[in-house]
C-alpha cells in the first residue's frame, strides 16, 4: 500500500520535496496544500518585478522552460496532487490526521498521512501603527500584494511612497520604486542605519551614500508614529517622532514572523524566536512531522544560536534534504551562515556570518579589517574598488563574518560565497589568508582582495596594524584631535591642504625616509594612503624610528570618499 505524505505549503520548500520524493518513490501518494492559487513562485524575485526587471508576473512562477507551476502542472508533470486554496486548521498527531478546510466550498476535511511536512512560510509583521489599515497601505507578503502596487504606480496614482523598514526587503523596495518608476521616495528606519541585522555601520554607511545618490530619501533612527489619510482619499502621508512625510503609498517591511502557531498547537517544540525545532535531518519533535523553511529555526554555524533565517536559497536546499528523508535516506542540514547578496541600484552587496555587534553578542572579542582593493588586476582596464570587512575572534583567530561591497555585483558574490564556505570548518584567519582563488587579469588580482582582507586582519592581530575607523578619524578630526598624514602625491593632497591648512600634513611615501624627522609629535597622526598599504607600510617605518602615536586609516581615501563624501574637497 502506497504511503501518504502530506505538504502544507507551495512556495519553494513544499514543492522541491515532493518532488524528490517522487523521483526516489514513485508510487508514494503525495498532496501539497496551500491556501493561496499563485504557487511555486520565486518570492525574492518580487522587488524585481515590481521595480521592472520582471517584466510579466508569470516569469516568477514558471520553470525555465516558460511552464507555469501550476496545479494542472503539477498533476500533470510531477504526478503531484496539488490542492490550492486550501489551509491547515489543525493536526491530530496520536491519529495522524490533518484537518483543513477547503475556500471555495468553505468544506472542512481530515486528511489521513503516514508523513507530514510543514512548509508553512512566515509572515510580515504588521506594527500596531495608527492608520496602518488605510487604502494605500501595505506589505509584500506574495504575488498578490506585488500586482497591486505595481498597478498602482504603472497607473500614475503613486506619486510619493514611504517605505517603513530598512532590512533587505525595504532597500530592495525602495530602488524598485525610484529607478524604474520615478518615484519619490522615502525610506524610513528606526535604528540608526540600513540592513541593520547584515551589515555594520561602516559598510552600510556606503549603501545609503549610494541610494542618496540615486534619490532616495533615508530616514535613520525615526519611528512611524501615525499613518495620516482616511477611507476616502487614502494614505495622505506618514507622520514620524521627527518629521512628516506627504505620500500616496506605504509599503511596511519591517521583518517577518513564522508560521508556527499550529504547530504549537499541536505539541511540536517551538523555539525563543517563534520558529519550530528541528534536528538535523529537518524533522519535528514528532519523527513523522518534518519542517523547513521561513517557519522553522536552524542553527547558526559560527555562533550556535537557533534563529529564523528566511531565505529562499535554504529552502529549496531544505526541501531537497526533507524529501531524500522522507525515502529513508540520510542527510543533514547541519545550519547556515546566512550568506546573502543584493543588487541596490548599481551596487551589488554581500554578507556571511556575524556582524561586529552579533559576535559581542554571542560572547566572542571581535576584531575586524576593512580593505578596499580592485575586484581585478590594477593595470587592467575598467577596474572598481572592492570593499571587504573580515571579522574574527581576536583570541582565538576563529573567523567570524565578511561583508563586501562593490559595483561589480558577481565579483563581490564570488568573494563573500568562497569565505563564506569555510565557516562551517571553523576556520581562522590564515584560511583566507591562504584561500585558493582562481586568478586571471579580467578577473582579479593575483593577491585577491579576500587574501588581502585576511593579510589586513592578521597584521592587525598581531599589533603590526594599528587601525582607525574612517568615522573615528573624521569625529577626531573635526574637534582637532588628530591631524592626517597623507603619503599620496603633492598633487592628490593639495586640495586637502588648502582646505585643512597645516592639520593636513603631506610627505609623499618616496620621500619619508628623508623627511621623516619634519613630522609634529604633539598629536596624533592618522595614517592616508589610496587604500591602505602605503599607509601600513609608513606606520611600520615610523615605529621603526620610535613614532608610534599613529595610526593607519581602514580603506584608505576610497573608504573616505564613499563614506564622507562631505569631507572631501570639492
Amino acid at each position: 500500500m502506497s504511503r501518504k505524505v502530506l505538504i502544507v505549503g507551495a512556495v519553494a520548500l513544499g514543492p522541491k520535496a515532493a518532488c524528490r520524493l517522487k523521483r526516489l518513490d514513485p508510487s508514494a501518494e503525495i498532496t501539497i496544500i496551500d491556501k493561496d492559487y499563485l504557487i511555486s513562485y520565486g518570492g525574492c524575485g518580487i522587488p524585481y518585478y515590481v521595480g521592472g526587471d520582471v517584466a510579466d508576473i508569470e516569469g516568477l512562477y514558471s520553470t525555465a522552460s516558460h511552464h507555469v507551476r501550476d496545479c494542472e502542472f503539477f498533476e500533470k508533470c510531477k504526478n503531484v496532487k496539488l490542492l490550492c486554496r486550501t489551509e491547515l486548521i489543525s493536526i491530530d498527531r496520536k491519529a495522524k490526521k490533518a484537518l483543513v478546510r477547503h475556500h471555495d466550498t468553505d468544506q472542512t476535511e481530515e486528511m489521513v498521512y503516514d508523513q507530514l511536512v510543514l512548509a508553512t512560510g512566515a509572515t510580515p509583521i504588521q506594527p500596531p501603527i495608527p492608520g496602518a489599515d488605510l487604502p494605500g497601505v501595505t506589505v509584500i507578503a506574495n504575488l498578490h500584494n506585488a500586482i497591486r502596487v505595481k498597478d498602482l504606480i504603472a497607473k500614475g496614482k503613486v506619486d510619493k511612497a514611504v517605505v517603513i523598514g530598512a532590512g533587505a526587503i525595504g532597500v530592495e523596495l525602495a530602488e524598485a520604486l525610484t529607478d524604474l518608476w520615478g518615484v519619490e521616495t522615502t525610506l524610513i528606519e528606526m535604528m540608526d542605519q540600513l540592513l541593520p541585522p547584515a551589515f555594520g555601520k561602516d559598510m552600510s554607511r556606503l549603501i545609503e551614500n549610494h541610494m542618496t545618490g540615486k534619490g532616495v530619501k533615508i530616514l535613520l533612527s525615526e519611528g512611524v508614529t501615525h499613518i495620516l489619510g482616511d477611507e476616502k482619499t487614502g494614505v495622505t502621508g506618514v507622520k514620524t517622532n521627527k518629521s512628516e512625510i506627504p505620500c500616496d503609498l506605504v509599503i511596511m517591511s519591517v521583518g517577518v514572523r513564522p508560521n508556527s502557531q499550529i504547530a504549537r498547537d499541536a505539541g511540536l517544540a517551538i523555539g525563543m524566536y517563534g520558529g519550530i525545532l528541528v534536528d538535523k535531518r529537518l524533522r519535528t519533535t514528532d519523527p513523522n512531522i518534518y519542517a523547513g523553511g521561513d517557519c522553522i529555526e536552524m542553527t547558526h554555524l559560527v555562533s550556535g544560536q537557533r534563529i529564523p533565517m528566511p531565505l529562499g536559497s535554504l529552502a529549496n536546499r531544505q526541501g531537497r534534504i526533507i524529501g531524500t528523508n522522507l525515502n529513508g535516506g540520510w542527510e543533514e542540514f547541519k545550519g547556515t551562515v546566512g550568506t546573502f547578496c543584493l543588487k541596490i541600484f548599481d551596487l551589488g552587496i554581500a554578507r556571511a556570518g556575524l556582524t561586529v555587534k552579533q559576535a559581542k553578542d554571542a560572547g566572542f572579542d571581535p576584531v575586524y579589517a576593512l580593505v578596499a582593493q580592485s575586484e581585478h588586476a590594477h593595470f587592467y582596464p575598467d577596474q572598481a574598488l572592492m570593499y571587504i570587512k573580515l571579522i574574527a575572534d581576536r583570541n582565538t583567530r576563529k573567523l567570524l563574518g565578511i561583508e563586501a561591497v562593490g559595483s561589480k555585483g558577481d565579483a563581490v558574490k564570488a568573494r563573500v560565497d568562497a569565505v563564506a564556505a569555510l565557516f562551517q570548518y571553523n576556520a581562522s584567519v590564515s584560511g583566507v589568508s591562504n584561500l585558493e582563488v582562481s586568478y586571471a587579469p579580467p578577473y582579479a588580482s593575483a593577491m585577491d582582495v579576500v587574501n588581502a582582507a585576511g593579510n589586513t586582519l592578521e597584521n592587525i592581530i598581531l599589533g603590526q596594524n594599528i587601525p582607525i575607523d574612517v568615522a573615528d578619524m573624521v569625529a577626531a578630526f573635526d574637534q582637532k584631535k588628530v591631524r592626517v598624514l597623507d603619503v599620496r602625491g603633492k598633487i592628490e593632497s593639495q586640495s586637502f591642504i588648502e582646505k585643512y591648512g597645516d592639520q593636513w600634513i603631506n610627505i609623499p611615501q618616496e620621500e619619508l625616509l628623508d623627511r621623516f624627522d619634519e613630522l609634529p609629535v604633539d598629536q596624533p597622526l592618522c595614517l592616508l594612503c589610496d587604500t591602505g598599504p602605503r599607509s601600513f607600510e609608513t606606520q611600520l617605518f615610523l615605529k621603526s624610528k620610535g613614532i608610534t602615536n599613529t595610526r593607519n586609516i581602514q580603506g584608505g581615501y576610497g573608504m573616505l570618499m564613499l563614506s564622507y563624501p562631505e569631507f572631501i574637497p570639492d
